[in-house]
């Protein structure tokens, strides 16, 4: 069953936040939800195709949103007190390096994405000239 799967993830690595999240955390959920699953299928589909300029603009505000929720993620695994936890937390610095470690990766690929966006010569803006 998905939710015994959940309980072992949380219990190997020490996550309380999919058990127990923090209200601020939920929010980042509905956001997942909402705004950023939404995206997936629009990016997929201009980055197969190959030649969509327009995808520039939502994937540098998705990026930036993932990037921005991921920060304060990393911040709480990194200096949050887990020991008043109802479920167990990461209490030491090799445990939070290690869950730190499972949520990074949604870090840096968006930080890829935002980087591609903003300094690949395909996705620059060009300006079209008026036809006199």
């Amino acid at each position: 069953q998905l939710t015994d799967l959940l309980q072992q993830y949380a219990t190997a690595f020490r996550d309380p936040m999919m058990l127990q999240p923090p209200e601020w955390f939920k929010a980042f959920i509905y956001c997942e939800a909402f705004l950023q699953l939404p995206f997936f299928p629009i990016a997929a589909y201009a980055f197969l195709k190959g030649s969509c300029r327009w995808i520039r603009t939502p994937a540098i505000i998705y990026s930036t949103h993932v990037a921005t929720t991921l920060f304060a993620i990393l911040a709480h695994i990194l200096f949050h007190d887990f020991s008043k936890s109802e479920h167990g937390g990461p209490q030491t610095l090799r445990e939070r390096l290690v869950l730190l470690s499972i949520y990074l990766p949604y870090l840096l690929i968006p930080l890829l994405l935002l980087f591609t966006m903003l300094c690949n010569p395909h996705y620059k803006h060009v300006e079209k000239r008026k036809r006199k």
